[in-house]
């Protein structure tokens, strides 16, 4: 079987990692293509990795036979349209998250997915870093027992301008990460009440301007389990993803945001080295879930992340966007 022959949609700072672990890093993959709206950025990413051609429509591509298979790294609010029309071609797509930005985007997107019969798979991350997935097979083999607790974070390093967050991001951006890694560690359960606090902390000249920069969102899942989430847009550190799960059988944490192993004694005290990006804490997650949707339509699939998935992520978003406005907990039932 020949490369899978793939094209990039988005060339900015995401898509151009994705696009270097496509020409570079994942056996089995080829990039043909590069499409960016912006003049002459899909022109140069195309010119460093060697893909075929470069542009900044899409069309062209989706309508080109030589391609199988899409890679959707453009701002979130075009996801939902660009599967629709990926679908239509006849292309598999990986999509970033959020995969769009409501559970009905979410649900119209992965139904023209499947009844055009390609794969769809959404760029959760955390599924694939080692951790996470230690953590998962603990829960598969019965060791955690029933999931009880859970706990999920993120913290950004910093250096945003407030100017261009668009409204919740936090909750449809950042926190959608842990909407769905809380799910990954509650096999089989789903969200029913969601309650969320979030202020700008970070930024709080632009709190009457409607940005939130600092939340925590607590879940209640069908189970029984309970689940606290939460994020900031800075951290001092670096970057910061954790997690934890704790059930019947004992408990597993995830996430350590040392570069190595090392820590320096010295006369000021212990001091370790940290990630100061999620493109260096996750590198492996990243390549690894690029490696699994090419080998899913390599093989004729399945995905091990799809539409379903991120629509359910979705729900517990709009929850929290729900409760933050209302003040008041929120059922997954009144959004989604």
């Amino acid at each position: 079987m020949g490369d899978l022959r793939v094209a990039l949609i988005g060339a900015g700072r995401m898509g151009s990692f994705h696009g270097e672990t496509l020409a570079r890093r994942v056996p089995g993959a080829a990039l043909v293509a590069v499409v960016d709206p912006q003049p002459g950025a899909a022109e140069r990413l195309a010119a460093a990795l060697g893909a075929g051609s470069a542009g900044t429509d899409p069309a062209p591509v989706l309508a080109d036979p030589g391609v199988d298979a899409v890679v959707i790294a453009a701002p979130a609010r075009l996801h939902a349209d660009l599967v629709v029309a990926a679908a239509a071609a006849g292309k598999h797509v990986f999509c970033e998250k959020p995969m769009a930005l409501t559970p009905a985007e979410a649900e119209r997107a992965t139904k023209a997915a499947t009844g055009a019969g390609v794969l769809l798979q959404v760029g959760f991350n955390r599924r694939f870093a080692a951790d996470w997935v230690a953590a998962r097979e603990l829960l598969d083999a019965g060791l955690l027992g029933t999931p009880r607790l859970l706990r999920s974070l993120t913290r950004d390093p910093g250096g945003f301008d407030p100017s261009r967050v668009p409204p919740n991001t936090i909750f449809l951006e950042t926190l959608i990460h842990d909407f769905d890694t809380v799910r990954f560690l509650n096999p089989g359960a789903e969200a029913v009440e969601v309650h969320a606090i979030a202020d700008a902390l970070v930024e709080p000249a632009w709190r009457d301007r409607g940005l939130l920069d600092t939340a925590v969102v607590t879940i209640r899942f069908d189970n029984g389990a309970t689940a606290v989430t939460e994020a900031c847009f800075e951290a001092a550190y670096g970057y910061d993803v954790r997690g934890e799960v704790f059930g019947s059988g004992g408990m597993a944490t995830m996430g350590d945001g040392r570069r190595t192993g090392m820590v320096f004694s010295g006369a000021d005290g212990r001091a370790v080295a940290t990630a100061r990006s999620d493109q260096e804490l996750l590198r492996e997650a990243y390549v690894a879930e690029l490696a699994a949707f090419v080998a899913a339509v390599r093989g004729g699939g399945p995905v091990p992340v799809g539409g379903e998935d991120a629509r359910a992520a979705l729900v517990i978003a709009a929850a929290a966007v729900e409760s933050v406005r209302t003040g008041r907990p929120v059922r997954t039932a009144e959004v989604g």
